[in-house]
C-alpha cells in the first residue's frame, strides 16, 4: 500500500511496464475495476486540510500551504482533483462531526466519486490522538490509499512502522493542543490576577477601564495599541461592596435586590450604557 519515495520525484516501474507503488496496490485490493485501472502518474487526488480558527488564523493562507505540501507529495503519481477543506473545527472532534471530514468519508461508499486515493495537507491538522487508527479500516475497505507528508506517501495499516508513526503524530496533534491550552489559560491568569490586566469582555459591575500603558509587544505599541487594567469605579464600587457585606451578613439575595430596588440604585446596563461597546474597543490583550 505504501508508495516508495524517490529523491527524483519519478515513479518506479514494475518488470511488467506498469506503474509500482500504489497502482499495483489498487489493482491488487480491487479498489478499482480492471477497465477504471490507469497508470500512477494518471491518479486522481481528493485533498482534505482543515484550519481550527477563523479569526486567529487566515483560512486561505492555511488552506494554501496545506494545498502546496500535498501536491508536492502526489508530484509525478497524479493530480489533485477535488477538495475537502474545513474552517473553524477543533481538531479534537472526530471525523464525523467536520462537515468536509464528514462529506469526505461519505464519498469513498460512492464508486463514481471521482477520486483513487487521498492526501492530506498535515497530519497535525487532520488526526488527533487515535483518530487514524480508528478510520483507517475504512480507508482499507473501499480499496482508498491516503498519503500523508510525514509519512512521505501512502500509510499502509499492514506495517507496523506505520501505525506507530501515525499514533505517535496523533498524539503529538494531542499534546499540542493541551500544552497551548494550558499556556494560554495560565499566562491570562497571571496577566489578571498579578498584573491587573484586563482581558476583554464586558468590564464586570464596580469596576471601570483605565488606560495601562502601551502594549508589551513591541509590534503592536508601535501601531498605537494600549493596554487597559480595571480599576474600582467610584460610583458603583461602593454599591458592589455593601452588596458582599450585606451577605456576609447573612441577608438573602432577594432581600438585597429588594433594598437596592426601593433606593432606586440603577441596574449595570443603566449604570453606564456604554459598557458593551466600551469593552468591545478597549484592545483587550
Amino acid at each position: 500500500m505504501a508508495i516508495s519515495p524517490t529523491t527524483s520525484g519519478d515513479v518506479p516501474a514494475t518488470s511488467d511496464g506498469a506503474s509500482g507503488g500504489l497502482a499495483s496496490w489498487i489493482r491488487e485490493s480491487g479498489g478499482l475495476d480492471q477497465a477504471m485501472t490507469r497508470e500512477l502518474s494518471g491518479l486522481r487526488f481528493a485533498f482534505y486540510g482543515r484550519v481550527s480558527t477563523e479569526d486567529q488564523q487566515d483560512p486561505a493562507t492555511s488552506r494554501a500551504w496545506q494545498l502546496l505540501r500535498a501536491e508536492s507529495l502526489v508530484s509525478g503519481h497524479g493530480r489533485v482533483v477535488t477538495e475537502f477543506f474545513d474552517v473553524g473545527h477543533s481538531r479534537s472532534l472526530p471525523w464525523a462531526r467536520w462537515p468536509e471530514a464528514a462529506a469526505l468519508l461519505a464519498a469513498l461508499t460512492d464508486p463514481d466519486r471521482g477520486f483513487d486515493a487521498i492526501v492530506i495537507g498535515s497530519s497535525e491538522r487532520a488526526f488527533h490522538g487515535n483518530q487514524f487508527t480508528v478510520i483507517a479500516p475504512l480507508f482499507e475497505h473501499y480499496g482508498v490509499a491516503v498519503l500523508i507528508p510525514e509519512l512521505g506517501g501512502a500509510a499502509d495499516p499492514a506495517i507496523a512502522g506505520h501505525e506507530e508513526l501515525m499514533v505517535l503524530l496523533g498524539i503529538l496533534a494531542k499534546r499540542e493542543v493541551t500544552r497551548a491550552r494550558i499556556r494560554v489559560r495560565s499566562a491570562m491568569t497571571v496577566q489578571a490576577r498579578d498584573q491587573g490586566r484586563y482581558l476583554g469582555g464586558r468590564p464586570p459591575y464596580g469596576y471601570r477601564l483605565v488606560d495601562a500603558g502601551p502594549h508589551p509587544n513591541r509590534a503592536w505599541a508601535l501601531r498605537g495599541v494600549r493596554i487597559r487594567r480595571l480599576d474600582v469605579d467610584p460610583e458603583c464600587g461602593p454599591i458592589v461592596r455593601w452588596i458582599f457585606i450585606q451577605r456576609l451578613g447573612g441577608h438573602s439575595i432577594a432581600r438585597i435586590a429588594r433594598a437596592l430596588n426601593d433606593t432606586a440604585i440603577p441596574g449595570p446596563s443603566a449604570a453606564d450604557r456604554d459598557r458593551t461597546l466600551t469593552g468591545a474597543a478597549s484592545g483587550g490583550m
